[in-house]
This record gives C-alpha cells, structure tokens and sequence, in this order.
C-alpha cells in the first residue's frame, strides 16, 4: 500500500508557473458555466443529466489520457493510482453528483459561494486527519467562513431556500475538500485516471437512478458540451495546472469559478442572487481571499529567506 508522501520543496521556473495559472483559471472559466449550461435543460430527472454529463466526461476524459500518456501508459496509471485514487474518484463522483441534483433545489449563487470554502474546510480536515498544523489566521478564516455559510443558509430555515440544496451543496464543499486532503497526503500519484474513475462511478449510479434515457438531439448537445467540455476539459485542466502551482495560489485561482459562475446565470437567465445569499457569500469571499493572500505572502517570505540562507533551507 502506498503511503502518505509530503513533495520536497522546490521552486517552479516561471514558464512552469505561468502555464499553471493559465490551465487552473483556465478550469475554473470553464467549471464556471455548468449552471448557465443545466438551465438550458428541460430535463426533469436530474439524474438523466449526471448519467450523459458523466458519460461524456469520462470519454473526454479517456481520449486526454489516451493522447497524452499513450494506452499502455494510461492502463499503468489507472493500475498504479491504488486506494487513494478510488478515494479521489469516489470524492469526484459525489460532488458532480450532488452538483447536478443541488441544481434541481437551490441556486447557482448558492452553490458556488458556499463551494468556496473548500480550501478553509481541506486545512481543516487535513488537522483532523493528518495533524497537520493551523494557524491562528486560518482558524479566524474558518470561523469567518462558517460564518458567512450560516447567513446564506438562513433563507433555508424560512422555507425560501431548500434545506435539501443548501445540505447538497456543502456535501459538494466536503466532498472537494476531502479530495484535496487525499490528493495532498498522496502527491506521488496521478489524480487523472482517478477523476476518470469519478466521472465512470457516477455514471453507474445514474444509470441505477435515471427513469428515462431518452434526450432530444438539442439536449443531447448541451449535454455533450456540460459533459465533455465543461465538466471533462475543466478536470484536465485542474489536474494538470495544479501540479505547477503552489496549493494556496491554485485555490485562490480557482475561486474565481465561485465570481463568475452566478454571474453567467443572472445575465444569461436573470437568476438574481437573494440578498442573504450576496451578503454570506461576500464574507466567504472576504475571509478566502484574505487568508490566502496573508499565506501567498508567507510563501514568498519564505522563499527568499530561504534563498538568503541556503545553508539553513
């Protein structure tokens, strides 16, 4: 069995780093469309739209594979990911799924900003699973994050927001955020064929759930896109760029699907925010941006102490 693996520090050439930030915000512009796309749907079995979103990721996803690592080389990696790439599959498969049936409840602007604490709830995890040390600014983070997920629930207590959505929805934070933890605790191992094997898991449980497979072809073309562009190319994005970028700035990077996501649906659909939801969601936003600009400044700092003193790195 593999074991936990903690990366040495290194220092990514600026090429490498740039071609990180362009991949990651690149999966995040694109992650950021999934609700604008669902809303184009007339679909009433949510799980209709996780069976073909799934379906057509995993193909997209099997070609990138295919292209880039060559078919003896993807039959490896699918071999070699063990335990901790079923996890990160199984992780995956509970966040599309949940995304695709929050939908049917809650709002985009719901899901997106209470999505945005991912980070906050992985350092969180990784102290209760790995022991690994937190700060008191992180600790303030989350208490300012909780926070804020409580004033955009609040809607949900009066009936004017699915409960079901918002519990959705924080299941899609927890399940993102157990991921990273796994993907942390295991950085020797390559998470595409694992996020492949999210994409297959939740395809099947779809099958088991779904009335109806019939689309029309209209439909089935919007699903061609939620699945195998929007959903299959942001994960390759993801898992590529992520590897060249420190983990604070690639989620700081990737909160801009939580900025642009309601923003596609309220221009393009008219899906107007509720006033809770812009108020909870601006001091998740706060409190994210905040810390993970306070820890971008501690990684420099340490950078260049560390290259002051090479003796003591």
């Amino acid at each position: 069995m593999s074991q936990p693996t903690v990366l040495p520090k290194s220092f990514m050439p600026a090429q490498g780093r740039a071609a990180g930030i362009a991949l990651v915000v690149g999966s995040a512009v694109v992650w950021s469309f999934g609700g604008t796309l669902v809303r184009f749907l007339d679909i009433a079995d949510s799980w209709v739209i996780v069976f073909w979103r799934s379906i057509f990721a995993a193909l997209f996803l099997l070609a990138f594979m295919l292209v880039r690592d060559g078919a003896s080389n993807m039959t490896r990696l699918f071999r070699d990911m063990g335990w901790p790439g079923v996890a990160v599959g199984c992780c995956f498969a509970t966040a599309s799924m949940s995304f695709v049936l929050a939908l049917a409840y809650t709002t985009v602007a719901n899901i997106m900003l209470i999505q945005a604490g991912v980070p906050l709830l992985a350092a969180l995890i990784g102290w209760v699973v790995f022991r690994e040390g937190v700060s008191p600014l992180t600790w303030l983070a989350i208490a300012a994050v909780i926070a804020g997920l409580l004033v955009m629930v609040s809607d949900s207590i009066t009936g004017a927001v699915s409960p079901v959505g918002d519990a959705l929805a924080l299941l899609i934070a927890l399940s993102l955020a157990c991921a990273t933890v796994i993907t942390r605790g295991y950085a020797h191992v390559r998470m595409t064929p694992a996020v492949c094997l999210g994409t297959l898991i939740a395809a099947t449980v779809a099958a088991t759930q779904a009335s109806d497979f019939a689309v029309t072809s209209s439909e089935l073309g919007i699903l061609v896109v939620f699945g195998a562009f929007n959903f299959g190319l942001g994960l390759a994005l993801f898992v590529t760029g992520v590897r060249l970028l420190p983990s604070a700035l690639a989620a700081l990077l990737g909160t801009a699907e939580t900025v642009l996501a309601p923003l596609w649906v309220a221009v393009i659909h008219g899906e107007i925010p509720r006033t809770n939801t812009i108020i909870g969601g601006s001091i998740v936003l706060f409190a994210l941006f905040a810390y993970l600009a306070v820890e971008l400044w501690r990684q420099r700092r340490l950078r260049i102490e560390a290259r002051a003193n090479p003796g003591r790195a």
